[in-house]
C-alpha cells in the first residue's frame, strides 16, 4: 500500500501498531492470513488492490470464510475490499470487476457501492452481522462525492439496471438517448447478493415492459444475466443483459475490455427499443 499511494488515498496513514498490516505479494496466501485473523475475532478489512487478482485470492475466502458459519457454526467476518480497475492496457489478469466469481459461493454476500452513503451502508451492514462481506469497489468511484438517484419517468421506453462503473456510463447513455426520443428509467443496483427485486423495480418494468442489466463484470455466466433472470421472472417483462465481452483484455489500450461504454449502451438500447418484439428474451443482439 505504501508503494502505491495508499490505494488512491483510500487507506488511512496508520502504523502496524495501529492496526494496518502490509502483506507480501503472495496473492495465493494473503487471504488465508485475513481469514485466520477473522477466526480470532479481529474483523479484519482485507484489501485486494486489483480485483482481477481475486482469482488467486479467492480460495480461502470462498472455501473457508464463506462456509465456516454454516459448517462449523464459527463466524468468519472478513470485510473484503476488492478494487476493480480497467483501461490503459492494464492487461488480462488485473483488469475488470470479478464479483460474479464470488457471488457463486453460498455464505458470501456481495455489494458494489459507488457513493459515500452506499459505502457507509456496506460498512454498517458488516458491523451488524458476523458474516464475511465482499465489497466490489471500482476505482472510478474514488472521486464520487455525491449520491445517485433512481430515475423514474411516466413515458419511459426501457428500465436500465446498471452495476458498478456501468452506472456512470448508463447515466451518460440515457442522456444521449433522450435526445433521440428514447426515455430510460434507471434503477441503480448496489446489493448483488442477496438481490431483492423492489416494488419500484417491478413497477418500472411493468410500465416499460423492457429492461437491461448493465455490469462491469463479464456478461456470459455473470451477475448481469443472473439478475436479469430474477427481474424477468418477478415482473413478467423481458430483461436483457450487457457486460464485458467474452474475451481477454490485452496489454495495449486498443485491446482493453472495459465496462460497456456509453456508446455501446446507446447502441444496444436503441436496438432493443426498436425491435423489442423480435429479439428473444435475454439476448442483446450484439
Amino acid at each position: 500500500m505504501t508503494a502505491v499511494g495508499w490505494i488512491g488515498g483510500t487507506v488511512p496513514d496508520m502504523s502496524e501498531a495501529e492496526g494496518l498490516v502490509e502483506l507480501s505479494l503472495a496473492d495465493v496466501t494473503n487471504a488465508g492470513i485475513a481469514v485466520g485473523a477473522a477466526l480470532t475475532g479481529r474483523r479484519p478489512i482485507y484489501t485486494v488492490r486489483y480485483q482481477g487478482f481475486m482469482w488467486y485470492n479467492a480460495a480461502p475466502i470462498v472455501n473457508y470464510a464463506a462456509k465456516s458459519k454454516d459448517v462449523w457454526g464459527v463466524p468468519c467476518p472478513v470485510f473484503l475490499r476488492a478494487i476493480a480497475m480497467e483501461g490503459n492496457g492494464i492487461g488480462p489478469v488485473a483488469s475488470a470487476s470479478q464479483h460474479g466469481l464470488i457471488m457463486r459461493m453460498p455464505g458470501m454476500p456481495v455489494c458494489a457501492p459507488m457513493s459515500p452513503n452506499e459505502w457507509t451502508e456496506a460498512w454498517n451492514w458488516f458491523m451488524h452481522h458476523d458474516d464475511p462481506l465482499y465489497v466490489s469497489e471500482h476505482r472510478r468511484s474514488f472521486t464520487i462525492d455525491y449520491e445517485f438517484e433512481n430515475r423514474i419517468e411516466p413515458e419511459a421506453d426501457i428500465t436500465l439496471f446498471p452495476i458498478s462503473a456501468a452506472r456512470l456510463n448508463a447515466v451518460e447513455a440515457a442522456n444521449t438517448l433522450r435526445q433521440e426520443g428514447i426515455v430510460c428509467n434507471i434503477q441503480h443496483l448496489v446489493w448483488l447478493k442477496p438481490f431483492a427485486v423492489t416494488d419500484e423495480m417491478r413497477h418500472s418494468l411493468t410500465r416499460t415492459a423492457l429492461g437491461l442489466v448493465i455490469d462491469s463484470d463479464f456478461e456470459i455466466g455473470g451477475p448481469s444475466r443472473s439478475i436479469a433472470y430474477d427481474l424477468m421472472h418477478q415482473s413478467g417483462a423481458p430483461v436483457f443483459a450487457l457486460g464485458l465481452e467474452d474475451r481477454s483484455a490485452g496489454v495495449a489500450e486498443s485491446l482493453d475490455n472495459p465496462t460497456p461504454t456509453p456508446e455501446r449502451i446507446v447502441r444496444v438500447v436503441r436496438e432493443l427499443v426498436r425491435s423489442r418484439r423480435t429479439l428473444p428474451a435475454g439476448v442483446t443482439g450484439e
